[in-house]
């Protein structure tokens, strides 16, 4: 079988290249960029400094991937032990808030406790949407306090806009002992759903997908303006062209079905209606390692233009120079609910000024690097309009023989083995000849 092409050079691009070349079977992936890797890029700047584009750390659980992704690194990772906490009206709390709620004032407490304990008397009921989910699981103050202030930042919209598909294991839904305990005590077991990861010791997390980049036949500053799947051909942005017998696609959906010659106008309209944030990532570095015992922060409050932060440096030392740490802020947009109107630098002070309004950073440190950078596919949102229009959509490439992965092609909230997954299973397909 010869002439698979593979759109995209992601995780979910490599994971179909690797399934693929396990069978023997060659392929060439094309990307538009002059870096390799989709969202799993790592920027490196001068004097030390590196950042990924967003925080992306490996937690899979299947030893397959792990093997893999370890012995494309030579075995040289970091094994980081996960804590993750809360900002809110200057109060910082770990996470999950729901059963962490020592420290925060006295009333909130006791109200969300006494809302929390007369949702769990009540018969369960049907939801129809996240904030019907929220109001039942935790009660109303807790809710309309945390978690319906942080949907807002970052999906965009609404809670009440969004279904509860995506949900799984990503808001813990704890006892009434664990609560009692949380709000009795800042010592309490870490239940969140990543309690470790890996993350490799040298390069960044692009470093993962180095060797799987090596052993494909890579081609940068090749973008898509056209695929004609009758004749099955590519077109790029600079005139070439390039046939193919089998195309799998990691593009985002949105921006690959206009690119199909003779693309119907109901699908082209339900590609426009399915949503995804944009996230500016403000990266920022600091004469000072003891910044935070956090992996990444959560921000509750509107008027800080942050919604969630990481440290790089506690996941690997390497990522920065000797004696510094270093945060990543993320600021949520998008393109159907919340335009970016302005330059990304435009949101670099703003965000230090949140970063030293919360203490993460100090008047008195030396902020010695800062930089910022657009993510114009950051996550999906999971609006009412999404699964009606990828109905359409997925239907259409499936019968063009478009086999479409990862988290813009499944249009779904992949992490990062799912994404690779999602690679091999559209590989698979081709290999099928389904």
């Amino acid at each position: 079988m010869n002439g698979v092409a593979i759109l995209g050079s992601g995780m979910a691009a490599c994971g179909a290249s690797h399934r693929l070349l396990a069978e023997g079977v060659a392929s060439t992936m094309y990307d538009q960029g002059s870096m390799a890797g989709g969202h799993t890029k790592t920027f490196e700047f001068p004097g030390g400094w590196v950042f990924d584009d967003g925080p992306h750390v490996s937690f899979t659980e299947d030893p397959r991937i792990q093997d893999l992704f370890a012995e494309n690194i030579g075995g040289k990772f970091q094994k980081v032990s996960n804590y993750v906490n809360n900002f809110w009206q200057g109060y910082w709390i770990k996470h999950p808030a729901q059963c962490n709620l020592y420290g925060l004032p006295t009333q909130v407490v006791v109200d969300c406790i006494k809302d929390f304990v007369d949702t769990q008397s009540r018969p369960a009921e049907p939801v129809a949407n996240y904030a019907e989910w929220l109001l039942t699981a935790f009660g109303r103050t807790f809710a309309e306090t945390f978690p319906i202030e942080y949907a807002k930042k970052v999906h965009t919209t609404p809670a009440a806009n969004l279904t509860t598909e995506w949900l799984g294991p990503r808001l813990y839904r704890p006892s009434l002992d664990e609560v009692l305990a949380g709000a009795l005590s800042a010592q309490t077991p870490n239940v969140h759903y990543i309690d470790h990861f890996r993350y490799p010791t040298e390069g960044g997390f692009i470093s993962y997908l180095r060797p799987f980049h090596q052993r494909a036949n890579l081609r940068l500053g090749h973008r898509v303006v056209g695929i004609d799947a009758a004749q099955k051909v590519i077109t790029f942005e600079s005139g070439d062209r390039a046939g193919y017998r089998h195309l799998i696609s990691s593009i985002p959906l949105p921006d690959l079905i206009p690119m199909i010659a003779g693309a119907p106008l109901d699908v082209l309209a339900a590609a426009r209606r399915l949503a995804a944030t944009t996230i500016v990532m403000v990266n920022v570095g600091v004469d000072r390692v003891d910044l935070t015992d956090a992996t990444w922060s959560y921000f509750y409050d509107q008027d800080f233009i942050i919604t969630r932060t990481s440290a790089p440096h506690l996941m690997s030392p390497r990522l920065v120079p000797p004696g510094c740490g270093s945060i990543q802020c993320e600021i949520y947009f998008s393109e159907k609910y919340k335009p970016l109107t302005l330059a990304p630098q435009d949101l670099i002070e703003p965000a230090i000024n949140d970063l030293r309004r919360c203490g993460l950073i100090r008047e008195s440190d030396r902020v010695v690097h800062k930089s910022a950078h657009v993510s114009p596919y950051g996550n999906v949102i999971w609006d009412h309009d999404r699964a009606p229009a990828l109905e359409i959509v997925h239907g259409y490439l499936d019968g063009l023989g478009i086999r479409y992965c990862g988290r813009f092609g499944d249009w779904a909230y992949l992490w990062t083995d799912g994404a690779f997954k999602s690679g091999e299973n559209a590989a698979e397909r081709v290999l099928g000849g389904d």
